[in-house]
């Protein structure tokens, strides 16, 4: 087994046109996916993630408000998923309700040991 980690991009334009209930519905759903993936062993940590931030250049000589992206690319947020290999972890990203949103999409990546 190995680590996958899914940075969720985009639909948050659409998100945020929704009103409180349907939000709060839509979380829901989030909830019963993250949970069901808990159950099976499978999640192991995930969080959304606030849209300010600071982005350090330079070694910190540098220090902007951001990250600035278009829609598409900002990362909403992650979760880290237990995964034979990157094909189920790609299988069991398609469950992700953020796919409930057009042009929303799920970047799924391997998380390496730096263990030699």
């Amino acid at each position: 087994m190995s680590n996958f980690l899914y940075l969720f991009r985009g639909g948050d334009e659409a998100f945020d046109k929704l009103s409180q209930e349907e939000k709060q519905a839509h979380m829901e759903v989030w909830g019963q996916w993250m949970g069901g993936l808990k159950e099976e062993g499978k999640l192991l940590d995930g969080l959304p993630l606030e849209k300010d931030g600071k982005v350090v250049h330079k070694r910190g000589e540098l220090v902007t408000n951001g990250p600035f992206a278009e829609g598409a690319e900002m990362v909403g947020g992650y979760l880290i998923v237990s995964a034979k290999n990157i094909d189920e972890a790609v299988e069991i990203s398609k469950g992700c309700p953020i796919f409930d949103y057009d042009g929303a999409f799920v970047e799924v990546r391997e998380i390496l040991s730096m263990e030699h």
